[in-house]
């Protein structure tokens, strides 16, 4: 039987093998990449060390190089998906080195991005808002300019008053909620947006639960927490003082910035705080609710026409 080394040594004797050899080494030189490679090492290099290091440079020109052969993140044809191939020298030797290609990067951004905006209850498409993608009008530039100027001028160590946004259903009071949540993410401050309704109905239902003050101190010590739908709950006494009321307190005191929308305006929120679902009259009670309010954001009115038709 025919040693290895003697069926290697005569099939590199063999024409055909020799010509497919030096076409492949010729590619392989001849690659935009590698070429670079060679003359930005050309003091640590020579001819053996770049023969030894063929399979490394055929290995390094059959994948992508900065996602230029890859439809996308998900169809990377590299040996390691999202990365990229980088020739390197180690010990007299070329070798790869494989790094985070760009797709990659963007994608684990997108997702540190993601994860810097909670929410409760809220649709998915606010949490996509953008300022770019705000209409700006007559019933919104008050409206948009305050929340611009807000996530240009925050710093967590200085105290900011949020937003108390109001108006009629559909004019885009959450959407701007959605487009400041975004804007403080790419500045790497965490946010909280709660669909407030859907929130005291949870809370309700957690009466006796052991993880009830967890879900009460999530929201009250959120960076910068977004009150959304206030007013258009069913409101009893309890969830109006004991939890409302403990949130706000506790962000007053801690003058964490707090955004709220409501189509009720201060007086008419005031009225609705009153009454509980027994018909109780509370005036004393709803007023030191709207104290807090007042205190944390400030009023301003967003008009225009009904854009979830």
């Amino acid at each position: 039987m025919e040693r290895i080394s003697d069926t290697i040594s005569r099939l590199s004797n063999h024409q055909d093998f020799q010509k497919r050899h030096e076409r492949l080494r010729s590619q392989i030189l001849s690659d935009p990449y590698v070429k670079n490679f060679i003359q930005e090492h050309r003091d640590e290099l020579n001819q053996a060390i770049i023969d030894r290091g063929l399979n490394k440079l055929y290995e390094f020109i059959s994948q992508s190089k900065e996602c230029h052969d890859c439809p996308s993140l998900q169809q990377c044809k590299n040996m390691l998906q999202g990365y990229s191939p980088v020739l390197v020298i180690r010990n007299q030797m070329i070798d790869i080195q494989y790094e985070k290609c760009p797709r990659k990067i963007m994608d684990e951004e997108h997702k540190k991005h993601e994860k810097l905006i909670n929410s409760l209850y809220v649709p998915k498409e606010i949490l996509q808002a953008t300022f770019s993608n705000l209409d700006i009008d007559e019933g919104r530039f008050k409206a948009i300019q305050f929340a611009k100027d807000f996530v240009k001028n925050y710093h967590p160590e200085k105290w900011m008053k949020g937003l108390y946004l109001h108006g009629p259903f559909g004019t885009g009071k959450t959407y701007i909620l959605g487009a400041i949540a975004n804007e403080l993410a790419e500045r790497k401050v965490s946010s909280l947006i709660v669909y407030v309704p859907e929130f005291l109905r949870e809370i309700k239902s957690s009466i006796g639960e052991d993880n009830l003050n967890q879900k009460i101190d999530l929201i009250k010590k959120a960076p910068v927490l977004m009150l959304d739908d206030i007013g258009a709950e069913s409101m009893t006494s309890w969830t109006r003082d004991e939890i409302l009321g403990t949130i706000l307190q506790f962000r007053m005191m801690e003058k964490l910035p707090t955004f709220f929308t409501s189509n009720f305006n201060f007086k008419d929120l005031e009225q609705h705080l009153t009454y509980s679902q027994r018909g109780e009259e509370e005036a004393i009670k709803a007023a030191r609710i709207m104290e807090r309010i007042k205190y944390l954001a400030t009023e301003i009115l967003v008009q225009g026409p009904n854009r979830r038709k």
